[in-house]
């Protein structure tokens, strides 16, 4: 199997787990949902009824969090806007810093969890 196939579904994994831990605190006011993994970059979408004028770009950037919760380190490269400004989706770009750190600490956190059940 090609090595870049293993480390891409190693990285969706890690993307689902924090979707799953951000969406249980942030929904309904605020939704992620993964858009598309190309390299080493998330694309999430964020959409919701989240007060724009309270920081917008704070939901977005408390994905980065979330991520650093569950020992990945990513930043937000982008954020990528709607054209039609009624439309309440944003898309956060996030790179991570090191997929073969994002694969080991997956697989250590998938054994822990196997482990205590």
């Amino acid at each position: 199997m090609n090595k870049f196939r293993i480390l891409r579904e190693e990285l969706k994994e890690v993307a689902e787990r924090a979707l799953e831990d951000y969406n249980r605190i942030r929904a309904p006011e605020a939704v992620a949902k993964l858009v598309k993994i190309k390299d080493n970059l998330l694309y999430i979408e964020f959409s919701g009824s989240y007060c724009e004028t309270c920081g917008l770009y704070d939901w977005i950037e408390d994905f980065k969090y979330v991520l650093e919760d569950i020992g990945v380190k990513a930043e937000i490269i982008n954020v990528i806007e709607p054209e039609d400004p009624s439309d309440d989706r944003r898309i956060g770009v996030f790179r991570v810093e090191d997929i073969n750190t994002v694969a080991k600490k997956l697989q250590n956190n998938l054994s822990m969890a196997s482990e205590s059940t």
